[in-house]
């Protein structure tokens, strides 16, 4: 049976499979409206109809219209290579190769049937060339051969969206790894006949893993680390290119009673995902990017350079995190993001407090990245001052030090310490305080005429400059008066601390 007969053939199937997935706003509890009946077969022989369309692209997270067209048509698909220095983390840069300025590249939208024509632009300041892989295509190397294109050229192919589905595209020019681990990569959602169930709200996230020579938020510019790569063994886990690319203000948003749906990828260039959104179930799963779906999931896995489609209900409001549940990964290496829900509270679906701290760590703050990279540009030009050191401390301190500690120094008796008014800081050096962040503290400790015997996990993890701002705003308020903490005074007592092969850092 040819190819082409197999897929006219399997569309019935694929079509019934995708119009259970629900659509529209569904009452309370995530049901489903009436399924429709199967759209007929895609007509993926016939030629284009219409005058040509350009196609929209859009940056994350954010998703083209779905197309209304009911005929195939030739699509003009033109998307640039930029190679980029932006931001990986608070303070920390890194030079991305993107599709289209960001990471993930654009998305693409086209319909089954339709006749794409690819431009892909390789901007004359890059100085590598780049080509693009595109999952959707069926042909060898999926647009790779037809596309290499040297910087300041322009390459163009066309080919069949044959295949409804979501699908990855990257560059594949040798060193292919390189390349993918640099940003490259995106999604293209090829659409069935009728296009997907409706709902609400769409978004677009890409999960991927990034190598630089320095530590996990290690400041400056970072360069790629191509051994960490081989051993697979990532600095860095994210949505979307950075820590901060769904978090705070750039959060996903919805209304209480909305569907979403996430078109969720993985560019890797290594790791799988296993991804969660914290408080949520998903009501349907397009399993790897296909027709096929599974219902109330928790948690579904995806592969590198595999995607999946997820829709839900949002019941009530708060913040839902998004994460990869390989949980290091999430609160170790970035992978976390948010969307924030509005509207009326449902006491009788859950009657929990708004948000809780700690899923959200140093992010449960806010304005963790400006003020942070503020004391990062000030540290590097030599002009730090204690102001900047406490108000990055502040919003590093949320989620960190303060989920046991409380965000006000006050501790929790008889378990954790105070920090606030400490006599316990106030009597003890200040190589010893640091040692005690930086290495962890075992035993029983005086604060304020109470006795504790407990553990403080070592912190060795962190940044240098992370910790010393940390401890200068600890130091400094909360009825502290201990003085500053500088990055070069954790550096050296990190260097004369005897630690065992991968105990933290």
């Amino acid at each position: 049976m040819s190819k082409m007969l197999r897929v006219v053939l399997g569309l019935g199937l694929a079509g019934t499979l995708a119009c259970k997935g629900g659509g529209g706003n569904a009452a309370a509890g995530g049901g489903n409206p009436p399924p429709s009946a199967a759209p007929p077969p895609a007509d993926v022989t016939s030629a284009p109809v219409g005058d040509p369309v350009v196609a929209q692209l859009t940056p994350p997270p954010f998703v083209p219209p779905p197309i209304t067209r009911d005929k195939p048509a030739k699509v003009i698909v033109k998307l640039e290579v930029q190679e980029k220095e932006l931001s990986i983390s608070e303070g920390v840069r890194y030079t991305f190769w993107t599709f289209g300025g960001t990471v993930p590249g654009s998305f693409i939208r086209v319909r089954q049937g339709d006749e794409v024509e690819f431009h892909l632009q390789n901007h004359p300041g890059n100085k590598m060339p780049h080509n693009i892989d595109l999952h959707a295509v069926t042909g060898p190397g999926g647009g790779a051969a037809s596309s290499f294109t040297a910087p300041g050229h322009e390459s163009q192919f066309s080919f069949r969206a044959l295949n409804p589905g979501l699908y990855v595209y990257h560059c594949a020019t040798a060193p292919v790894p390189m390349h993918v681990a640099n940003g490259m990569y995106g999604l293209i959602l090829v659409e069935p006949p009728g296009g997907l169930p409706k709902v609400d709200k769409e978004y677009y996230v890409v999960q991927g893993d990034f190598y630089t020579v320095g530590k996990y938020r290690e400041k400056g510019l970072q360069p790629f680390d191509m051994q960490k790569g081989i051993d697979e063994s990532p600095t860095y886990v994210v949505f979307n290119g950075s820590e901060g690319a769904l978090v705070g203000d750039k959060a996903l948003t919805a209304k209480v009673g909305e569907r979403v749906r996430i078109y969720f990828g993985v560019g890797g260039p290594n790791l799988s995902s296993s991804f969660h959104v914290i408080g949520e179930i998903f009501d349907h799963v397009y399993q790897e990017g296909g027709s096929n779906t599974q219902d109330n999931v928790q948690t579904t896995m995806v592969p590198a350079g595999g995607s999946t489609i997820v829709d839900f209900t949002v019941n009530v409001p708060g913040t839902y995190i998004l994460v990869d549940h390989a949980l290091f990964r999430a609160f170790n290496k970035g992978a976390v993001g948010m969307l924030k829900v509005e509207g009326p509270e449902d006491k009788i679906v859950y009657s929990g407090k708004e948000v809780d701290s700690v899923y959200l760590s140093d992010k449960a703050g806010s304005g963790v990245g400006t003020t942070v990279a503020e004391a990062t540009a000030s540290a590097e030009a030599g002009t730090l001052t204690l102001d900047q050191q406490i108000a990055a401390g502040q919003a590093l301190f949320a989620g960190t030090c303060s989920t046991c500690h409380q965000p006000d120094g006050k501790g929790l008796l008889p378990t954790f310490p105070p920090l606030a008014a400490s006599t316990y800081i106030a009597a003890t050096p200040m190589d010893t305080l640091i040692s005690g962040v930086l290495n962890g503290l075992t035993g029983p400790v005086q604060v304020n005429g109470v006795d504790y015997n407990g553990v403080m996990p070592p912190m060795s993890y962190l940044a240098d400059d992370d910790l010393a701002n940390m401890m200068t705003y600890v130091f400094n308020t909360m009825g502290n008066k201990k003085g500053a903490v500088s990055k070069a005074d954790v550096a050296r007592i990190r260097a004369t601390t005897p630690r065992p092969p991968g105990a933290a850092h």
